[in-house]
């Protein structure tokens, strides 16, 4: 990045030297300096735009402008021939065309650029559109979580992580918030990415894409996401549909973790630890490592105690899963009754035998 900078100011430098060395002789030195400067400050704002435009819209907008200097070209003939207007008006009208054809050209290509599929070309188009398709956007929530952190060390993510410039905006914001609660928020989510970008085989990408004229950031995440056909990474629930009516992929890690909590079916046998009481008549609350709550029938009686219950049905929500069992005492009691007169039984020793 600073190999980057530098040949860029040498660039400027260069620019304004070569300004002033072939200026006019009754132009000031200083002004040739700072026209060629600033020249060289445009070239590098063009590229700087450049490099995050998609080979889609890139190739769109070069065919566009190509068309557009054709039929501007093809409107000076016919002008030429027909004639009929004084030179310094024919070269204003030839001018006019040139710049308003090959403008609309360009924006005309780079807006339907999106719809072609290079993909389907192979080679350096495949390789670009894997790339993209290859990057995913971290969502504010995602951060402040942190589960992203430890899915990100597993190993299971791979292509690059996008974490937008007013996300971190965001993320400062939330970290000097006068609530105390919200500031511990903020102060772990800057922990969380600093934690990722340590992660040998993860790469962080920060960009300063922004959008002045969308204050939602959640409408912010959709630009950028549809700009650089990536996915967002969220556990939001509104930007999540949102998102999808927008045409853009979401990775949720609230759908990843309920899917990787351990099916059960009606009928196991499971062991709980009733923590408190349930809100329907003598039930037991117990809660398994995942944080999936169980709802146990007949186990009022059983609280800060760990007994064997019976699944009898299993319950899926948008906002996780929920396990009913049921607590048979008399079928425990059978069972521990059985366990006694299995175990072996000491033998009696008697005394006074000769």
């Amino acid at each position: 990045m600073l190999d980057f900078i530098l040949i860029r100011v040498l660039f400027i430098g260069a620019l304004a030297g070569a300004a002033a060395y072939f200026r006019p002789a009754d132009s000031p030195v200083w002004l040739a300096s700072i026209l060629g400067a600033a020249l060289g400050g445009l070239a590098i704002l063009i590229e700087r735009r450049i490099e995050r435009i998609s080979l889609n819209r890139l190739l769109g907008m070069t065919a566009g402008a190509a068309s557009g200097i054709i039929c501007a070209v093809l409107i000076s003939i016919v002008l030429g021939r027909l004639g009929g207007e004084d030179a310094a008006t024919l070269h204003f009208v030839e001018i006019a065309c040139l710049i308003l054809l090959a403008y609309l050209g360009s924006i005309t290509g780079a807006a339907k650029g999106d719809l072609l599929n290079l993909s389907a070309l192979g080679g350096l188009f495949g390789a670009e559109t894997d790339l993209r398709s290859n990057q995913k956007i971290l969502d504010t929530s995602v951060i402040i979580d942190g589960r992203i952190a430890d899915v990100a060390d597993t190993g299971f993510l791979d292509g690059v992580l996008v974490v937008p410039q007013f996300v971190l905006h965001e993320l400062q914001m939330v970290a000097d918030s006068a609530d105390s609660m919200k500031r511990s928020r903020g102060r772990r989510g800057l922990d969380v990415l600093q934690r990722i970008q340590k992660i040998p085989h993860v790469k962080v990408q920060i960009v300063a894409e922004d959008f002045p004229d969308i204050r939602e950031v959640d409408m912010k995440l959709i630009e950028l996401a549809r700009l650089f056909h990536a996915r967002i990474i969220t556990n939001d629930f509104n930007l999540n549909k949102v998102a999808h009516v927008r045409g853009v992929d979401v990775l949720n890690i609230n759908e990843l973790v309920n899917s990787l909590k351990p099916i059960v079916l009606p009928g196991e046998l499971m062991r709980v630890f009733i923590l408190k009481e349930g809100k329907e008549y003598n039930q037991g609350v117990a809660y398994l490592d995942d944080g999936t709550m169980v709802v146990v029938d007949n186990a009022r009686r059983m609280i800060s105690k760990t007994i064997d219950i019976t699944v009898t049905s299993v319950l899926q929500t948008t906002a996780g899963k929920m396990i009913f069992g049921k607590y048979d005492e008399r079928q425990q009691a059978a069972a521990a009754g059985a366990e006694r007169r299995e175990s072996p039984q000491p033998r009696e020793q008697t005394i006074g035998e000769n």
